[in-house]
């Protein structure tokens, strides 16, 4: 039942029948203690104390909107609490109550909305094997604006098919707040909503109706569906457009409205599969807005996106992903730190570059050089120092530099560091 306890940080692990059990309402359930092994006490499992399973309290936020609590507060309560009882030498077995004396401590069981463990997908095509998911271990905390990174064909959507139950794992785990996304389908939709690049909203409804009945998909009675419907168009700026089909949306419009149709069953979890592919700047930058006031009111957001500068400017972490594996994951300011302390230099001369390339090799300080005709791409932790080398290569091959460029340390030289340049279709 329990996998681990952590008494410092007043955590505990549970597996995923236990996870089950404990969002089935399970009120309590008293477990063996070892006297051999203090730290597997035994104890009650009681639920959150928190009304109809609703959190309580909200988060604590930086200026930037960033979660500064534990699991980042508001939306639904991911935690329950166990009290152990430590009892005596000879104390009593499983199904028995604790006897008195015995000394009670409360910590709270965390089950984390979003967890894979070593999830792998593989196709086949003839005699080749192509792992497009090998072996990524995620674990997305509550109230988390968490980002997925990566280039075409990297697993970023096959992730998220697999979380979100379109896609069958070929082995490993992968559970929304402990959920089985491959033994509980059913039930992992309920605790989701996703808003998918491609656009699926009913052409044959007005904005204001896919609302309505996505509302009415999940049970909702209709007097709430169109009350709910109404707080989204508000909510999401498109109140204007509410009696208007869907096929005269714009982009920009019709992308807010997959997203407000994807919270109006108020899901936990919010899956964005590149959601600002394709739109103009301006509705990015407002539905940028939106999906910051979703974060400071406590959901739960997994993103995926090509745009370095919008997992920046949004998400807590990001996970850097190529290849189907996970290549780095932490905040972005640490990922700065850490792998992104190099600059992106770009060097254009008025000749073929190769030569100079060569003469580059074993220099102090180059990670990584590039070169495209006339073009040389750098990744260097001092660019003073390789300027002037350049300029030297340049004299001696008779090439004069044209154009310097630096890219100062970014997401996106991290991006760059980790998973090159190359072109991916």
């Amino acid at each position: 039942m329990i996998d681990s306890v952590d008494e410092r940080h007043g955590k505990v692990c549970v597996s995923t029948a236990a996870a089950l059990r404990l969002q089935t309402g399970c009120r309590r359930m008293w477990l063996e203690r070892s006297d051999e092994h203090p730290s597997s006490p035994g104890g009650g499992v009681t639920p959150c104390p928190t009304s109809g399973g609703e959190r309580g309290g909200s988060a604590q936020r930086d200026a930037d909107g960033r979660s500064t609590t534990p699991n980042g507060g508001g939306g639904r309560c991911p935690a329950v609490e166990l009290t152990f009882t430590q009892m005596s030498q000879h104390g009593p077995h499983t199904n028995d109550l604790p006897r008195a004396g015995g000394h009670t401590q409360t910590i709270s069981v965390t089950i984390d909305p979003i967890r894979t463990i070593a999830l792998r997908k593989i196709y086949h095509s003839g005699r080749r094997e192509v792992r497009a998911v090998d072996g990524v271990d995620l674990a997305v905390d509550e109230g988390q604006f968490f980002g997925l990174l990566g280039p075409n064909g990297a697993g970023k959507s096959t992730i998220i098919g697999m979380l979100t139950t379109r896609v069958l794992p070929t082995s490993g785990v992968a559970q929304v707040y402990g959920v089985d996304v491959v033994s509980s389908p059913a039930r992992v939709k309920q605790l989701l909503g996703v808003a998918t690049q491609a656009n699926t909203l009913d052409r044959s409804l007005t904005v204001a109706e896919n609302l309505e009945f996505h509302c009415r998909y999940y049970g909702i009675r209709a007097r709430e569906a169109r009350r709910r419907a109404r707080e989204l168009l508000e909510q999401f700026h498109l109140m204007e457009r509410a009696d208007a089909m869907v096929s005269h949306l714009s982009g920009g419009m019709a992308q807010r409205l997959m997203v407000a149709r994807a919270l109006a069953h108020r899901p936990p979890v919010l899956f964005l599969d590149e959601p600002t592919s394709g739109i103009d700047p301006q509705s990015r930058i407002n539905l940028w807005d939106i999906l910051r006031d979703l974060h400071k009111n406590g959901q739960t957001i997994l993103l995926t996106t090509h745009y370095m500068e919008e997992a920046d400017a949004l998400c807590e972490r990001v996970a850097i992903i190529d290849h189907g594996r996970i290549l780095a994951d932490n905040s972005p300011d640490e990922l700065k730190r850490s792998i992104g302390t190099d600059a992106v230099l770009t060097v254009l001369y008025d000749g073929d570059a190769a030569a100079i390339a060569r003469g580059l090799e074993g220099f102090p300080g180059l990670r990584r050089v590039e070169q495209d005709g006339s073009t040389l791409r750098l990744v260097t932790a001092d660019t003073g120092d390789v300027i002037g080398r350049l300029v030297e290569l340049g004299t001696a091959a008779g090439r004069q530099v044209r154009n310097v460029t630096s890219i100062p340390p970014s997401l996106e030289s991290v991006f760059l560091t980790l998973t090159g340049r190359e072109y991916r279709e």
